[in-house]
């Protein structure tokens, strides 16, 4: 019997998603939150990126093409690079706590996170998510998982955005602190003296 490197990415999402779904019972109430309007960019280029990641008919005949040789070994890699980005976004997920919002929101008595993964990331949750996708792409090999993973970086990345808008009108000096001793998606470098 072979293994299933598409099962067992699936099942590495599975539970992220079931995980998300039980962790978002535990989050304080919101106190405000962005527009409707303005959530749906980057919803529908979150859900551009799932179908293209899952669409055997590829829209264009060269998107279905490969960009990686068929591999027990690339196919492996990128099934731990989806399990480690996983585990990352639930670690900063959790760490985050009641303090987490699905959308760019302000939760009641919201405190600005700069401990665990968030003392170097201020999107940590997003680079675990990018990881898994980096990863799912390499297992799929297909240049649509390729544009999948462009779709959630792009929407991501705006989400982002927006959110540091609101933490700065929020937080003020002390984002703005965090902000300089903390990278976007990856970890800032530190200057050796």
């Amino acid at each position: 019997m072979r293994f299933n490197f598409g099962t067992a990415i699936d099942v590495l999402w599975l539970v992220f998603f079931v995980y998300w779904i039980i962790a978002a019972r535990y989050v304080n109430p919101t106190r405000a939150r962005e527009p409707a309007a303005r959530r749906l960019m980057y919803v529908l280029l979150l859900v551009a990126a799932i179908v293209a990641l899952n669409s055997d008919a590829a829209i264009f005949k060269s998107a279905g093409r490969r960009f990686l040789p068929r591999s027990y070994w690339i196919a492996s890699a990128g099934l731990l690079l989806t399990a480690a980005g996983i585990g990352f976004a639930i670690w900063a997920r959790n760490h985050i706590g009641k303090f987490w919002t699905a959308g760019v929101a302000v939760r009641e008595g919201h405190q600005l996170i700069r401990t665990g993964p968030y003392a170097r990331i201020r999107h940590p949750i997003y680079t675990g998510i990018l990881i898994a996708v980096a990863g799912t792409a390499m297992a799929v090999g297909t240049y649509s998982a390729l544009v999948a993973f462009a779709l959630v970086l792009l929407g991501l990345s705006y989400k982002a955005r927006r959110e540091e808008a609101l933490l700065a009108r929020e937080f003020g000096r002390a984002f703005d602190d965090h902000r300089r001793s903390t990278g976007f998606f990856l970890p800032r470098s530190r200057r050796i003296a």
